[in-house]
C-alpha cells in the first residue's frame, strides 16, 4: 500500500492485537468532569407532569361546565313542570288563578333581579352624601366711555359669570365648581353673535384645571337671552332613556349595565328570544313603538 515500508505486513485475520477492553454492558456514557449521578438527574423529564396536570385541569373545567349546564337544565324543567297543560285548565276553572301566580312570580324574579343588580354597584360605589350645590348667576355691564386721546372711545361691553360651591360642606379641601360637571354650554342669541359666535362650550378632559366659575364677556349694549346647559359628571355614567322604552322597563335614567340587565330580564321574562337563532330577539307590540 503507498505510505506503507514493504516490509510490514497486515496481521492476519483473528491474531490478537492487544488486550481485550471492558465488556460492554449497555451504561451510558459520561461527560468527562461530570458525575454519574447528576447526569441520570438531569435526564428526567418532566413532560408527562405537565400532561397530566392539564388533563387534569381539563377534567375540571369539564366538570364546572357539566353542572352549570345541569343547572340550567333544571330550572327550565322545573318552569315547564310548573305550567299546566291546556286540557287541565279546560277541566279545572282554578287553574287560570294559577297561571296568574306564575305569571306574577316571573315578575317578581325580574324585580329582584334588578335590585340585586342595583345593590352589587352600589357596593362597588363609594357612600353618597346629599348635598347642595347652589349656583351663582351674575352679570356685568360695561358702557362705553368716550376718551379725550381717543376718537372712538371704548365699546360697551357685558359680562357673565357662573359660579358655585357646596353648602354645608365641612371637608378642609373644598370642591372647586368644576369638578361637579362633565361639560357646560351658553348659548347666546344666534341673530346677535352669528352663526359662529353664538356658542360657548367647556368639555372635560384628563388635563383640565379644575376652577370655581366660568365667565363669558361679549360687546353690545342690549339685552342678550342666555341658555345655560350644564351636564353633571355621574360616576359611572348614567343614560336616559327615551320615554317609551322607560314606561316598558320602569327605568327612567340608570347606568349602562342596570339598563342591559332590565332589557335582558324583560326579553327572558317575555320569551322573546328566538327559538332557532339565539342572536335574535322576536320583538313584540311594545319593542316595536320603541
Amino acid at each position: 500500500r503507498p505510505g506503507m515500508p514493504s516490509g510490514a505486513r497486515m496481521p492476519h485475520q483473528g491474531a490478537p492485537m492487544g488486550p481485550p477492553g471492558p465488556p460492554y454492558v449497555g451504561s451510558p456514557s459520561v461527560r468527562p468532569g461530570m458525575p454519574q449521578a447528576v447526569m441520570e438527574t438531569t435526564r428526567k423529564r418532566t413532560a408527562p407532569q405537565q400532561v397530566q396536570q392539564q388533563q387534569v385541569q381539563q377534567q375540571v373545567q369539564q366538570q364546572q361546565q357539566a353542572t352549570q349546564n345541569r343547572a340550567r337544565s333544571a330550572k327550565r324543567r322545573k318552569m315547564a313542570d310548573k305550567i299546566l297543560p291546556q286540557r287541565i285548565r279546560e277541566l279545572v276553572p282554578e287553574s287560570q288563578a294559577y297561571m296568574d301566580l306564575l305569571a306574577f312570580e316571573r315578575k317578581l324574579d325580574q324585580t329582584i333581579m334588578r335590585k340585586r343588580v342595583d345593590i352589587q354597584e352600589a357596593l362597588k360605589r363609594p357612600m353618597k352624601q346629599k348635598r347642595k350645590l347652589r349656583l351663582y348667576i351674575s352679570n356685568t355691564f360695561n358702557p362705553a366711555k368716550s376718551d379725550a386721546d381717543d376718537s372712538d372711545g371704548s365699546i360697551a361691553s357685558w359680562e357673565l359669570r357662573v359660579e358655585g360651591k357646596l353648602l354645608d360642606d365641612l371637608s378642609k379641601q373644598k370642591r372647586k365648581f368644576s369638578s361637579f360637571f362633565k361639560s357646560l354650554v351658553i348659548e347666546l342669541d344666534k341673530d346677535l353673535y352669528g352663526p359662529d359666535n353664538h356658542l360657548v362650550e367647556w368639555h372635560r378632559t384628563p388635563t383640565t384645571q379644575e376652577t370655581d366659575g366660568f365667565q363669558v364677556k361679549r360687546p353690545g349694549d342690549v339685552s342678550v337671552r342666555c341658555t345655560l346647559l350644564l351636564m353633571l359628571d355621574y360616576q359611572p355614567p348614567q343614560f336616559k332613556l327615551d320615554p317609551r322604552l322607560a314606561r316598558l322597563l320602569g327605568i327612567h335614567t340608570q347606568t349602562r349595565s342596570a339598563i342591559i340587565q332590565a332589557l335582558w330580564q324583560y326579553i327572558k321574562t317575555n320569551k322573546l328570544q328566538d327559538s332557532h337563532d339565539k342572536e335574535y330577539i322576536n320583538c313584540d307590540k311594545y319593542f316595536q313603538q320603541v
